[in-house]
């Protein structure tokens, strides 16, 4: 599977119902902990191919991942495990995308990066 999202229940369910895998994610300490197996999971368990299936037996759909969708809500928990991340340039990619109640406040919109990257307000 090339995607997998982690979010709340009603996107997990959205997304599977269009093919991509994904699981619950409830708190911090939860994000991070299936955040990490996701993205170190065969260098966590490096030597022992037990652990490694036990992993995406855990995680179905989880192997193989090459973008990882999150909630903003999830990123925000990340914090700067998603940022070192995503600054090493390797795969999964993360794409961040608004939570079921909408984008959160005072987020940047893609858009909005990009013209204050340029310089550029039209």
């Amino acid at each position: 599977m090339d995607f997998y999202f982690l979010g709340d229940d009603e996107l997990v369910t959205a997304f599977r119902s269009i093919g991509i895998y994904g699981m619950t994610v409830n708190d911090a300490e939860e994000a991070v902990e299936v955040f990490r197996k996701i993205t170190e999971g065969p260098e966590l368990y490096a030597g022992d191919d037990s652990a490694i299936i036990a992993l995406y037996e855990a995680l179905p759909g989880a192997e193989g991942c090459q973008v990882l969708i999150v909630t903003e809500e999830i990123a925000d928990w990340l914090g700067d495990y998603l940022i070192n991340w995503q600054l090493s340039g390797r795969y999964p990619l993360i794409v961040e995308i608004p939570g079921i109640m909408g984008r959160l406040e005072g987020r940047k919109t893609l858009v909005d990066s990009i013209r204050e990257a340029i310089g550029i307000h039209i």
